[in-house]
């Protein structure tokens, strides 16, 4: 059995014709160490000349992929949301009894706003500063 860095592969010299130039050979026990440490999450490299298992590195976003990221995150919070602020105006227009109470709706305005101000702000784009819905939106249902 041979391992090839530049692929990731292994492969068997009784079925493999093609082998890149850079595969090294491994023992059967070899083998099955590498195998079952990379199906746990590791990853087979060189160190020394030998093949050896690390911990894949922590994936690290760009200051635009995380900016991105939140005002998609952003979008998508006002298009859930967008819905109850309709439904109340449109309930105020025909002069209904509204779903929302006066100070709900005034939560859910505030909270929209806040969404559209949070890439404005000195914490954008740390998610634990993300704005934080009213907790009876969760009980809301279309």
């Amino acid at each position: 059995m041979q391992f090839s860095i530049s692929t990731g592969c292994f492969y068997d010299t009784r079925i493999h014709e093609d082998i890149p130039g850079d595969a090294v050979y491994v023992s059967d026990a070899q083998f099955q160490e590498l195998s079952t440490g990379r199906n746990t999450g590791k990853q087979i490299v060189i160190q020394a000349g030998d093949l050896v298992l690390v911990d894949p590195a922590p994936f690290v976003q760009t200051r635009e992929e995380e900016e991105a990221r939140e005002r998609m995150w952003r979008d998508q919070e006002v298009t859930r949301t967008a819905w109850l602020r309709e439904r109340h105006r449109d309930e105020q227009d025909l002069q209904r009894e509204t779903t929302l109470s006066a100070e709900q709706f005034v939560e859910l305005l505030s909270y929209l706003q806040e969404l559209r101000d949070w890439p404005q702000s000195d914490q954008f784009p740390v998610l634990e500063h993300r704005p934080v819905a009213p907790p009876w939106i969760a009980d809301q249902s279309q």
